[in-house]
């Protein structure tokens, strides 16, 4: 019963155990606190957004720095809508640019600017930094490997069960 008197609906397959319960909160609690250190580190070294810094990574290692709007959405996990506006404010910075594909006119592309890739490339080294001194400084060296296998399973599970279709060139993962 929730303190309101009502009584909560259990979930299909039951609650968490203790063991999934604290796996969860544990990522649930990096990943919101690592999005905050890089979005911040981000902006003030290169006055770009982690937002900014996920397309312009999307697309600076797609072949020609191009990809469409469903792709790059596909590619790093966002809606189609969210990356249309977003690539529409980045382009008015002349980040990237988006127009109709040469290859099929209804398909809307985004392509990585000269000035997008420099932006990436002089945010990139800090960023490293970063990652490396606040995920993986905190990560004992014999975890690298089993923690890598365990993310990429559930990533391959969300993938073949999500709601999001799986990136180009990859393809659904057993699980």
């Amino acid at each position: 019963m929730s303190p309101n008197g009502k009584t909560v609906p259990v979930p299909v397959g039951g609650w968490l155990d203790g063991d999934q319960q604290r796996a969860w909160l544990a990522y649930i609690r990096v990943q919101l606190r690592l999005a905050y250190e890089m979005n911040r580190q981000l902006l003030a070294d290169s006055g770009m957004s982690l937002p900014d810094y996920d397309v312009l990574t999307g697309l600076g290692v797609a072949e020609g720095g191009r990809m469409s709007i469903t792709v790059l959405a596909a590619q790093i996990g966002w809606e189609r809508s969210r990356v249309s506006h977003h690539v529409r404010r980045m382009s008015a910075r002349g980040l990237v640019t988006c127009g109709l594909s040469a290859a099929d006119r209804r398909v809307t592309e985004v392509t990585l600017t000269n000035q997008g890739r420099q932006a990436l490339e002089e945010a990139a080294p800090g960023h490293v930094d970063l990652v490396r001194h606040l995920f993986f400084g905190g990560l004992p060296p014999g975890l690298v490997g089993p923690l890598s296998e365990a993310l990429e399973s559930v990533y391959a599970h969300l993938t073949r069960h999500g709601s999001l279709p799986p990136p180009a060139g990859r393809g659904q993962a057993e699980d």
